[in-house]
């Protein structure tokens, strides 16, 4: 199936490096990012998931959980993780999924439905399954990021996005570009200038469809 923003993402059941996990359940109330790799032992999913370990605590700060999927099994999930954790100095303390079976990638739409692993097959077989996924307590899809197996993610980006998420969720309000948590975000285009100062107080007009207002208080 093809995934656009606002889809309800599909659900699964797997094995991972914390057990059978429905996928759905394991979300729960909160957000979640679930990030792609197309093979265990490789060196910039490497750097990933040592990324993500070392940020955890902010994710978690943010009711978002976060689960990594690989194009391997489980057994040898355990053995990369602990290479992880060497390499980043910190615990992987969320789930990866296997997906030796190309089950998830295949109901993500990060490979084709006849797509199959080759004998001696590299990550270049797998080379699309790098997709960065943010889904709502609604299992909704927020936001995907496609990344080539060449270019790291960046998880701080991942961060201000899901901030930028949270931040205009139930409002009519955007974010800029570059924002961060705090700055001015702009009013939605669905509420007048009146109606943005009645609910914002102070509205700046920098273009009749361009306005700013201080972030809400959290």
């Amino acid at each position: 199936m093809t995934l656009r923003i606002n889809d309800t993402v599909p659900n699964f059941t797997a094995d991972s490096t914390e057990g059978t996990l429905n996928f759905h359940d394991w979300i729960g109330d909160s957000y979640a990012i679930l990030f792609s790799h197309p093979k265990d032992f490789t060196p910039v999913c490497t750097t990933e998931f040592g990324a993500a370990a070392a940020m955890a605590g902010q994710f978690a700060k943010r009711n978002c959980k976060i689960a990594g999927v690989s194009i391997d099994p489980v057994e040898e999930h355990l053995q990369w993780k602990a290479d992880v954790e060497k390499v980043s100095g910190n615990p992987l303390n969320f789930p990866i999924f296997a997906d030796d079976k190309l089950e998830i990638a295949k109901l993500y739409d990060m490979l084709p439905a006849d797509a199959y692993l080759p004998d001696g097959r590299t990550a270049n077989d797998s080379a699309t399954v790098r997709t960065t996924f943010i889904i709502g307590p609604d299992k909704k899809l927020e936001l995907a990021l496609i990344y080539p197996m060449s270019v790291g993610r960046n998880f701080a980006e991942i961060l201000r996005a899901l901030d930028a998420i949270i931040a205009t969720k139930g409002q009519p309000l955007a974010t800029p570009a570059d924002w961060q948590a705090g700055d001015d975000m702009i009013v939605g285009l669905a509420l007048d200038t009146d109606a943005a100062r009645e609910k914002f107080g102070d509205v700046e007009v920098v273009l009749p469809y361009l306005r700013k207002v201080k972030a809400p208080a959290a």
